[in-house]
């Protein structure tokens, strides 16, 4: 089962979006930030989704301080394509963070890349 844990100013969205979609052997859950970043090192989920109003910084602030540069990326207010995000998988990308404005956008792609991958 993979583990995708979002937080920010629009988790609960976010996760009720990739919920919605029904993904087999992807499991969401709402959290926060610290607790995200401490799950995400010890194993104990696989992915981050978060948001904020611009997807510029805040929607990763703590998990980039805790889980470095390498592991993460923001898409800030623009909408990737399936094959950007498959490259950012590949290259072991697991926190994103994105604008609020685009969740019913971005949160489905993300999840489905992720569940082709599980």
């Amino acid at each position: 089962m993979t583990k995708i844990l979002t937080g920010g100013v629009g988790k609960v969205e976010v996760a009720n979006t990739i919920k919605e979609l029904g993904l087999d052997g992807v499991e969401v859950t709402v959290s926060s930030d610290m607790d995200a970043a401490m799950k995400l090192r010890a194993g104990q989920a696989d992915y981050f989704l978060g948001t904020c109003h611009t997807g510029a910084g805040a929607s990763l602030g703590v998990l980039v301080g805790l889980m470095g540069q390498a592991a993460c990326h923001t898409f800030g207010r623009g909408v990737p394509t399936e094959e950007e995000v498959g490259t950012l998988l590949t290259d072991g990308k697991k926190v994103f963070g994105f604008s609020m404005d685009q969740i019913d956008r971005i949160a489905p792609l993300i999840a489905r890349a992720i569940a082709t991958r599980a």
